[in-house]
């Protein structure tokens, strides 16, 4: 009979360490793997990339002198 309480504890607590451990510092983990922080970096290029994708994309499809679209459906 002792087991089942003996049990339900250990699940209880294995529940509790695996939903409620508290965080894991981001920070601390960047600085252990030796990883640079570039995020923005790579968003500025990202952004720019988009943006010359969307300019080509405005000149291929762009409307017509007189209002009218090219025709392409």
């Amino acid at each position: 009979m002792g087991r089942g309480r003996a049990k339900a504890k250990q699940v209880k607590v294995a529940r509790q360490l695996k939903y409620n451990s508290g965080g894991t510092d981001l920070e601390r983990l960047r600085d252990e793997l030796g990883v640079k922080d570039s995020s923005n970096d790579d968003a500025d290029d990202l952004n720019d990339e988009l943006a010359d994708r969307y300019a080509d994309y405005a000149d291929d499809y762009g409307d017509d002198d007189d209002g009218r679209s090219s025709g392409r459906r």
